[in-house]
């Protein structure tokens, strides 16, 4: 049995690479030198990314691509996409190409209200609480000048403080529900500073407000912390264009594949099942971007597939119509983003995608990232009402089962030939790539 250690944060970088090589694998020598293979060569530039978290090893790359021709409320963008799955930045470009010609993408910002939250537990009459919430609710306000005072000069703040009675939920749970705007940051460290600040402000008057008795004063403050679900903070992104413009080939009719489009997106928002997966295809779209960007794609994932249950079950983000001839395919999604603060302003490629992008402020990266959603959900409906989603998406893992099997260059070009006309599947590839090499052995 492997011994617990102790201390392992005060190791330096070599210590910690040499204890896990040799606790945890047979070969030590060959995992240490293929964890320094990853580190940069640029020392400072390595330690920066060293100090992003804690106990770091090296590094863990993943593919930064492009998906060019995305217009965007009349403005050309390359969207700039961090993901390993293949045919993700190839359908995304794909479906900005075909709406390129249609009038492109528009996206607005509905709102940008977002969420924090002090929990507490008070055990006496409701209406003292509520009373002594009125009187001190100012004094919350101005107990927080000194952290909101930059915020509010680039016109953001806190917004409201409310009192929420949830005991019918939990007996003696409430809590201050708090909102706020935060402009371009993502504004997690301002928000849990001030929900911080409210507690110890509210908890510490109680103490003297004179119509608790002496068990009321004891407000017992669970903790502060901002919320993930922001459903006020609203990004909408849609696509149309007439019927008869929705296909590039005679052999698809226009209106059957309108009508078979539809009835996809109806299927997803009733069957919860074909919901997550319909959802997780427009997260590719959208954590790509979100994660090439610097931002919190965990958080952007909580938040938005929790919308997608606001109405008590699991549902299509995405939503598609025909009136009077006109298709019409949308998304409303809740979006925290930020352009300032965090990685936006440490990592190199972190700012060289924003910049890349036109340097937007945070409503113009909550409609990009929007549209990289709904692009990304496009093509999968239009793959899988046609060809299916194995076609395209096989071909794109063609060259990953090639790399796995260690093929030359060569033998790439002759099995992504091969394989134009086949039904891509794994077994597929290995045997052909066997037999092919006993052929030329």
């Amino acid at each position: 049995m492997i011994a617990p250690i102790a201390g392992f944060s005060k190791f330096s970088k070599d210590e910690k690479i040499e204890w896990l090589a040799n606790t945890y694998f047979h070969d030590s020598e060959t995992v240490i030198a293929m964890l320094k293979r990853y580190w940069n060569s640029d020392e400072k530039l390595q330690k920066l990314h060293d100090e992003f978290i804690e106990n770091t090893i090296t590094n863990f790359y993943l593919p930064l691509g492009i998906a060019p021709n995305f217009l965007i409320n009349d403005k050309m963008y390359a969207i700039p996409m961090t993901i390993e799955e293949s045919s993700v930045v190839a359908a995304a470009s794909k479906a900005a190409k075909f709406w390129l010609d249609r009038g492109g993408f528009k996206a607005t910002v509905l709102s940008t209200e977002k969420v924090g939250q002090v929990h507490f537990m008070y055990f006496g009459a409701t209406e003292k609480l509520q009373e002594y919430f009125n009187n001190i609710k100012p004094e919350l306000f101005a107990a927080t000048k000194h952290i909101t005072q930059n915020m509010e000069k680039r016109g953001g703040g806190i917004t409201d403080i409310e009192l929420r009675d949830k005991t019918d939920e939990l007996n003696g749970y409430f809590q201050l529900h708090c909102t706020f705007e935060t402009v371009d940051s993502m504004g997690a460290n301002f928000i849990n500073s001030c929900l911080e600040q409210f507690a110890k402000t509210f908890q510490a008057e109680a103490a003297r407000f004179e119509a608790f008795s002496s068990t009321e004063k004891e407000i017992q403050i669970v903790m502060s912390i901002l919320s993930n679900y922001v459903p006020n903070c609203i990004v909408k992104a849609e696509v149309s264009c007439p019927v008869e413009a929705l296909t590039e080939s005679e052999s698809v009719d226009a209106n059957e594949f309108a009508e078979k489009f539809v009835r996809a997106i109806q299927i997803a928002k009733t069957e919860p099942y074909r919901a997550v997966t319909h959802n997780k295809g427009i997260m590719n779209g959208i954590d790509a971007v979100v994660l090439a960007t610097g931002n919190d794609f965990r958080a952007i994932e909580a938040g938005i597939h929790a919308y997608a249950a606001k109405d008590g079950r699991y549902s299509s983000l995405t939503h598609a119509e025909v009136i009077n001839g006109i298709f019409r395919f949308w998304i409303e999604i809740p979006l925290s983003l930020g352009t300032v603060g965090g990685l936006t302003s440490l990592h190199p490629l972190v700012k060289l995608a924003l910049e890349m992008l036109g340097k937007p402020n945070a409503k113009e990266l909550m409609q990009i990232v929007a549209v990289a959603g709904l692009a990304q959900n496009f093509a999968a409906i239009r793959s899988l009402v046609t060809t299916g989603i194995q076609k395209g998406h096989m071909k794109m893992h063609l060259i990953n089962i090639l790399n796995q099997l260690e093929a030359t260059e060569a033998e790439k070009i002759h099995f992504v030939n091969y394989f134009k006309d086949k039904t891509v599947t794994h077994s597929a590839v290995v045997n052909a790539f066997t037999a092919y090499k006993s052929e030329h052995a």
